[in-house]
């Protein structure tokens, strides 16, 4: 019987589950897009004050429910509009109802009210507003703010990322992202507090309920209502209209040659070590510049594993970084002699070792106590006696977050790491692709910290691999978008492709010096294989890779050739990345988007040969690994392009 064709939903996102509906709403100069339940990007004429005001629930892990939503009712007025709906989040455990009302009017104000009851004794670590400001206009710039006891104070959003909550006890904040427009947003109900977003990959400053330095998780007592409202109050000249442009699109320009494409390597967990040397054909063929392997001494089979990564080495002829996580009970010398010693009877020979222990897996607020553990200095020192011929790294194996809070001495490895997630806080598709903003200021931040140190990112990719500030990852068995999963099916789509190159663009344009994206195999991989969970139509669908692998596989060649600067005129919609190879030059094109983007290319060099990974080519491209290096088409000249959603595009001279 013939293998059904993927949906166009399988081929941009790897689930059929729907994303819900989103719509415009306006109040004169105010506008603001309603999506499940929240506003996002609230426009003054035009341009964005607010990114976000949301009422959250979230659980003891810091997982994030999805509210089910009833009586929804919204009315567009002439030159107004009013929501109001009811939502409950529940488990198996516990639940809590809330009603919601937003009302916004054509003078600039905007009130968003809600009060909540819980259902049954509620155990939560955050339950009420937040609100987002936005990187632009607010990055490094002036904020007025009015504390819970009425003073106020002169601050400025921070600049490089603040590891700790940059101000607190906050009543209302009032900014002017734009010449002569003032911002103000008042938040009631409660203490409200600020953290710096870009530490977690979030593309914003969140003003958030209650206090990190109180207790938590805390209970809500079944029955016991409460209420909290945020004010938005817009005031000021409309901003200066922008020239019209003389044709639709995004504009791409190569410029000169500026830096090099970073070394791109690929993840291979300790659970996965044996699967992936099963695909170790697939492996050598995408050519990473190294195999980033972990041995959790926590864990049992460690010689097992390190003699399977010892064989995928071998078979693809890809050096070892190898990843220890030491169980911190014992002194780090003799923690890291155990592990040294099963990987050496193994006949493993890592070209290099990153050395960390288990607390440092997890998150602690700044200038908290911490469990005890062995420090940097002697991790270091345990790790150069057992791998003397090993270049370092220190750093975290968990988000940028956990460097910033804890850094890394200078000097003390050769180089310095730290992976990333883009599903933190929130897991949706526009708020995944938001995360590449914030991007240039985490590079920035760490460069910063680490002064002239290499700067590699360990295994990144849409699903996670840990939970830094929970028990566990959150289960995600109907292949849904949830936050802080290990499993997330936009993985296996065009979606993730694209983020990716986004990535990759980002981190080249930093120059970070080693990039590892995701893994070989498994819920994080780009290599097909089944697994535990369902993996609509891929599961049947003579699918061998996910869309992402010739992304990668494309630009490992790529490692360390010099890179064309690139500028586009929209960057939250298409992302670039141009190097050259054998005297001419390849341009790579990501559409961060759900809709086909009209680019217009100048800067490129004579004729040329075009992929495009898009729903088209989707199959054909699963289906077979070498993909990304046939299928051309010719086109005598560089000029513009069709980019459908989530489409990935290389140009190469020829």
């Amino acid at each position: 019987m013939a293998q059904k064709k993927p949906s166009r939903a399988i081929k941009l996102f790897g689930t059929e589950v729907p994303e819900g509906k989103r719509c415009e709403l306006s109040a004169g100069p105010i506008s603001a897009i309603f999506d499940r339940g929240a506003l996002r990007y609230i426009r003054y004429h035009g341009e964005e004050v607010l990114r976000r005001i949301a009422y959250i629930v979230r659980d003891k892990d810091w997982g994030t429910y999805a509210p089910a939503i009833e009586n929804l009712k919204v009315r567009q007025l002439k030159d107004a509009f009013t929501i109001s709906y009811e939502a409950t989040c529940k488990d198996a455990d516990q639940a809590i109802r809330y009603s919601a009302k937003i009302d916004a009017r054509s003078d600039g104000t905007l009130t968003f009210s809600a009060e909540g009851t819980p259902l049954s004794d509620f155990l939560t670590n955050r339950t009420g507003f937040v609100v987002l400001h936005p990187l632009a206009g607010t990055v490094g710039r002036p904020v007025e703010v009015v504390h819970t006891d009425g003073k106020k104070e002169k601050r400025k959003f921070p600049k490089l990322i603040s590891p700790g909550q940059p101000i607190f006890e906050i009543r209302s904040l009032k900014h002017e992202p734009l010449s002569e427009i003032a911002v103000t947003v008042l938040m009631e109900g409660n203490k409200f507090e600020m953290e710096d977003h870009r530490n977690w990959m979030d593309a914003s400053y969140k003003t958030y309920v209650c206090s990190l330095l109180d207790p938590w998780p805390y209970t809500l007592k079944k029955g016991e209502s409460f209420s909290q409202s945020v004010t938005l109050a817009v005031s000021g000249k409309p901003p200066k209209s922008r020239p019209a442009r003389s044709a639709p699109g995004t504009i791409v320009t190569l410029a000169e040659t500026k830096g090099r494409i970073p070394q791109i390597g690929l993840g291979v967990p300790m659970v996965e070590a044996a699967a992936a040397l099963q695909a170790a054909d697939f492996i050598a063929a995408a050519k990473p510049h190294a195999l980033v392997c972990q041995i959790d001494g926590r864990e049992q089979g460690q010689k097992e594993a390190a003699a399977n990564f010892r064989e995928l080495s071998a078979q693809t002829g890809v050096p070892v970084t190898l990843e220890i996580i030491l169980p911190a009970k014992e002194p780090a010398d003799k923690e890291v002699s155990a592990i040294a010693g099963a990987v050496n009877a193994a006949g493993l020979t890592p070209a290099s070792v990153v050395i960390t222990q288990m607390h440092d897996l997890k998150s602690f607020q700044p200038n908290t106590p911490r469990p005890w553990g062995p420090t940097y200095e002697e991790m270091a020192a345990a790790a150069r006696a057992c791998f003397p011929d090993a270049v370092l790294g220190g750093g975290m194996l968990s988000y940028f977050t956990e460097l910033n809070r804890k850094p890394a001495p200078l000097g003390l490895f050769d180089f310095i790491t730290h992976t990333g997630c883009p599903i933190v806080h929130a897991a949706d598709d526009i708020s995944i692709m938001e995360t590449l903003e914030s991007l240039p200021w985490i590079f920035a931040s760490a460069r910063a910290m680490i002064g002239k140190a290499p700067y590699h990112i360990g295994p990144t990719s849409i699903p996670c691999r840990d939970n830094p500030y929970g028990a566990a990852v959150a289960p995600n068995p109907d292949n849904g978008r949830v936050c802080l999963s290990d499993l997330d099916p936009r993985q296996r789509g065009l979606f993730a492709a694209a983020w990716n190159l986004g990535y990759l663009s980002a981190a080249a344009k930093a120059r970070v010096d080693a990039v590892t994206l995701g893994s070989a195999t498994g819920s994080q991989g780009m290599i097909y294989r089944k697994l535990a969970h369902i993996q609509p139509w891929f599961d049947g669908g003579g699918a061998r890779v996910y869309p992402t692998y010739h992304v990668i596989a494309g630009l490992t060649a790529a490692s360390g050739a010099r890179r064309t600067n690139t500028d586009t005129s929209a960057p939250s919609k298409v992302a670039t990345l141009a190097h050259r190879s054998g005297g001419g030059q390849v341009l790579w094109l990501a559409n961060l988007t759900g809709e086909t983007q009209r680019l217009k290319i100048s800067g490129f060099e004579g004729p040329a040969k075009l992929h495009v990974l898009d729903e088209r080519s989707f199959q054909a491209a699963v289906r077979d690994p070498g993909w990304h290096r046939g299928g051309a088409t010719f086109i005598r000249k560089v000029g513009s392009l069709e980019l459908p959603s989530y489409g990935v595009a290389r140009i190469q001279s020829g």
